[in-house]
């Protein structure tokens, strides 16, 4: 793909455009160094916009940030704690059932070996490599919603699923930028690649931009 031959081009300019951006809360509270609040942001982060992940962590970790505490928690209580990100339900007993695993499974610690995390049930690879490349350092690449979109537009891979995204990013982005494309497409996406009409009008590649899957952008 011509599109692989700008890959350092691509990632150098987003470098440059969001070097002083906020980063997203899931990365903001791996900076914390602390693997289990990392992993809860990115569960509460699910399906939900960022300022509500905000929100809603700032409000679970100010009265349970271990598992033993979230696991103490009634559940109307942690509910309420979290009704803000959205299917707070679901997101309860997800938060309850991965605890209660790490607390009886892994004496309270957050598992640093992918196929640990996702034996988990509520664990998915997106919170996998989320965990393990900001809370652990190890060189993976979180592919979510926006990283899966921005990559297949700009012909950079061509995959059906985030999961195939992530295996095809693996063959041809360079592994300086694995740790950093999470962050650098989560904020263009949520700036300018738009998952529904992309505001293709102002995006800094929109020269080099083959548009795959754009059907209507601004």
């Amino acid at each position: 793909m011509q599109s692989q031959k700008n890959i350092a081009k691509i990632m150098q300019a987003l470098e440059k455009r969001y070097k002083f951006h906020k980063k997203p809360t899931v990365r903001r509270t791996s900076e914390s160094e602390n693997p289990f609040k990392t992993l809860i942001s990115c569960l509460l982060s699910l399906r939900s916009q960022d300022v509500n992940t905000a929100k809603t962590s700032k409000a679970l970790f100010a009265v349970a940030d271990t598992p033993e505490k979230i696991i103490k928690l009634p559940q109307k209580q942690l509910e309420k704690l979290i009704y803000s990100s959205g299917y707070y339900r679901n997101k309860a007993k997800t938060i309850k059932h991965v605890s209660k695993v790490i607390l009886e499974k892994y004496k309270g610690g957050v598992p640093d070996k992918k196929e640990e995390l996702l034996s988990i049930k509520g664990i998915g690879p997106k919170t996998a490599n989320i965990v393990l490349c900001f809370s652990y350092g190890q060189i993976v690449i979180p592919v979510d919603s926006h990283v899966h979109i921005v990559s297949n537009r700009l012909g950079i891979v061509s995959a059906k699923t985030p999961e195939k995204t992530e295996l095809e990013l693996m063959k041809v982005m360079p592994k300086r930028y694995w740790k950093e494309i999470n962050t650098l497409f989560i904020l263009f996406g949520k700036d300018i690649c738009l998952s529904i009409s992309p505001l293709c009008s102002k995006c800094i590649f929109k020269n080099i931009c083959p548009k795959i899957g754009i059907k209507r952008s601004r």
